[in-house]
Formats: C-alpha cells, sequence, structure tokens
C-alpha cells in the first residue's frame, strides 16, 4: 500500500514539474532589444515604442494565429556581453522572434544565440556589414549598411564639398570604426587623411585629442559614433576655437545630439541617414498613429515599426511560429512597410537602401543632398 502511495505521490510531483516548466502557449511572444537604460536609452526607448506600437495594432485586429501577441523586452544596455545575456534569456523564455539588437557590437555576437536556437532576428539598426555576412539565414536587417552609407558621405565630401583635408574619429565600437573606415576608404583620391584615431565611448573630455586635431587644420571631421560622443565633440571642438563642420552617420541624427551639443554648436553638422519619413507617402498613418501615442518620432522608430510587422507578417505567412518555416518566408516575401516596399537578399539585406545627407539648421535636423 506504501509503496503504491508513493507511486502515485512521485507521479503527481512529475506532473506538476512539466506542467509547471512548460512554456506558456497562450500568447505569441516576440522580443525587442537595444539600450532601454543608460546613455543610448533614447534610441533603445524608440525601438521599443516602434514595436510597441505594431503588437498593439496587430492585437486590436484580433492577434495572430488566433493568439495575443506578447512582447518581452531585453535591456543590452549597448554592452556585447549583456546582448548575449539578453539573447539567452529571449531565448529560454520561449521568444519565436527578435526585433533587435540596435549596436552592431551587441547584434553581432547576439546572432549566434539566435542562430543556434533557430529564432527570426530582425535589427533595425545595425548597420556594420559583418552582422549579415555570416552566412546565418535567421538574420535580417531592415536598414543599409556602413559600406553604402560611408560611400554616400565619402562621395558628399569629395564631389558635393570638394574638400582635399579631412580628419576621421571614431569610438572605438564595431560600429562607429566600422562606419569611419568605410567613410576613409570611399574618400576620392585628391583627399586626404590628415588625422585618423580613435576616442573611448563614454569618456567625456576630448579635447586633448581635438587640440591634436586642431594643429592639423581639416576642413571637416568626420565621427563614426553615437551621439553622446558626437555631441561632447562638437561642443568642445567649438570651445577650442575649430571651426571645421562635423561629419557623423545614423547613430548621430537624434534630437538628444543637438541637446547635448548645444544648438550653436551642432549647427552646420552633416550625417549621413535614410530619407525623411515625412516625405515618404506611405509612413503617414505611422507618423499619425505614433505621435498621438508617443509623441515624437526617433530617427529609428519607424524602422523598428516595420521590423515587427515584416516578422509578424511572416508568420502570419507560414500559418506557423516555427523558426525555419518562418525564416523561409522572410526571405521569399515583398513586404509593404512604413517605409515602403521591402525585399531581403540571400543575406538578409534589404535589396534597396537609399542613404541621403542631412544638415542641423536651427535646432533641427533637414535633408540635404541625395547622391
Amino acid at each position: 500500500m506504501r509503496r503504491k502511495i508513493a507511486v502515485i505521490m512521485i507521479f503527481a510531483v512529475a506532473v506538476f514539474l512539466v506542467s509547471g516548466c512548460k512554456k506558456k502557449t497562450d500568447t505569441i511572444p516576440i522580443g525587442v532589444a537595444g539600450p532601454m537604460t543608460g546613455d543610448q536609452s533614447k534610441m533603445g526607448m524608440d525601438f521599443r515604442n516602434g514595436v510597441t506600437l505594431a503588437v498593439e495594432e496587430w492585437n486590436a485586429r484580433g492577434g495572430l494565429l488566433g493568439k495575443k501577441i506578447e512582447l518581452l523586452i531585453g535591456d543590452d544596455q549597448h554592452d556585447p556581453k549583456q546582448a548575449v545575456s539578453v539573447a539567452n534569456k529571449l531565448v529560454n523564455d520561449g521568444v519565436v522572434g527578435v526585433i533587435g539588437h540596435f549596436n552592431s557590437s551587441c547584434s553581432i555576437p547576439a546572432s549566434d544565440i539566435y542562430h543556434r536556437a533557430g529564432i527570426p532576428m530582425v535589427s533595425p539598426g545595425s548597420t556594420n556589414p559583418q552582422f549579415t555576412e555570416k552566412g546565418y539565414a535567421n538574420v535580417f536587417r531592415v536598414c543599409g549598411r556602413d559600406d553604402q552609407q560611408g560611400k554616400v558621405g565619402a562621395e558628399f565630401v569629395t564631389n558635393r564639398l570638394k574638400l582635399t583635408r579631412v580628419a576621421v574619429i571614431h569610438d572605438k565600437t564595431t560600429y562607429g570604426q566600422g562606419l569611419a573606415d568605410e567613410f576613409r576608404k570611399a574618400l576620392g583620391p585628391g583627399v586626404e587623411v590628415v588625422h585618423y584615431g580613435g576616442i573611448v565611448q563614454g569618456d567625456k573630455d576630448f579635447k586633448s585629442v581635438l587640440t591634436s586635431i586642431r594643429e592639423k587644420a581639416p576642413e571637416l571631421i568626420f565621427f563614426g559614433g553615437i551621439y553622446p560622443e558626437a555631441g561632447l565633440l562638437v561642443r568642445q571642438a567649438r570651445e577650442l576655437g575649430i571651426k571645421a563642420p562635423f561629419m557623423s552617420g545614423d547613430g548621430t541624427i537624434d534630437p538628444k545630439f543637438i541637446e547635448i551639443a548645444g544648438a550653436k554648436a551642432a549647427e552646420g553638422t552633416y550625417l549621413t541617414f535614410s530619407p525623411d519619413p515625412n516625405n515618404i507617402p506611405t509612413a503617414k498613418e505611422f507618423i499619425r498613429n505614433y505621435t498621438a501615442k508617443f509623441s515624437q518620432i526617433g530617427p529609428y522608430s519607424i524602422y523598428a515599426y516595420d521590423a515587427a510587422n515584416i516578422l509578424l507578417d511572416a508568420i502570419k505567412a507560414a500559418g506557423t511560429t516555427e523558426g525555419k518555416t518562418v525564416i523561409e518566408k522572410l526571405h521569399s516575401m515583398e513586404f509593404s512597410g512604413a517605409t515602403g516596399k521591402v525585399r531581403f537578399d540571400s543575406k538578409g539585406d534589404v535589396t534597396t537602401a537609399p542613404y541621403v545627407v542631412w544638415i542641423t539648421k536651427n535646432g533641427q535636423f533637414e535633408e540635404y543632398w541625395k547622391p
């Protein structure tokens, strides 16, 4: 009798443990990952808001595959090691896809985790070419690449501004140095790089390197990096009497850059980024709905929104959340997004990635030049 009771108890415990450890099946969980806290949190929150809007719109229409979509947030603090931890947690939590990460230095190591798990990953903002050059079928991005972005910046400096002396600095990150190197590589033969070097991301005082650059008398200073350091560099350069304009990329084109630099110091800074969504007809509904809910649109809000919708459209078309089938749909379908038509090539890059040059003017960003 005692043996029978013991067997029953063991069976009951086993059933409890299995049911308790079983992942939730009443929702479809997707992840969004980026720097949600820290000095780059503005970019992370833009990601989160864009994805949140997409998920809420889907749920309002009845959800996906008969279930509500659940959004899980991962804060990588733009730290590669933290990004790997976030990726492992999202995988363990059962996400069927991930929107993220923002920084290439985070997306690249995190992609190893998602690849092993067979989970699709769609980045709204990682531009380093190596992100999609690893041969992972599950990796996609809805933005362009730094070899495209750097080329446009170099063409602008060489052919539009017709400059002959530039300084190039970067923040030593995968993104920042990668963009700086692509810009430098694409400069015309008549352009001399009078200074090339790096700063440390997170530092606050750059006057030593700027003083060295001032002695080289460049006609323009290019910075590969993100807005916290870009703002300080521009402000401190003006304090040192450096009048040469700055140029940077998509990691700098955020109102926080102007706030940190000051509108007067930031005036005339050139930035490479995609075209203004206010001039894209397909973006009008997104702009209306986003501003009603979150007010100001960030540079990558629309890309996060499109990335989420693309992932969810692929799941709907697949009729399943099974990774391999969803990934195949992502590669084979053409998607209609707020930014327009999106199709991925075999590497997971968008087939069309138009970059233009913007300029800061009167405390705002304006589209300035198209190649």
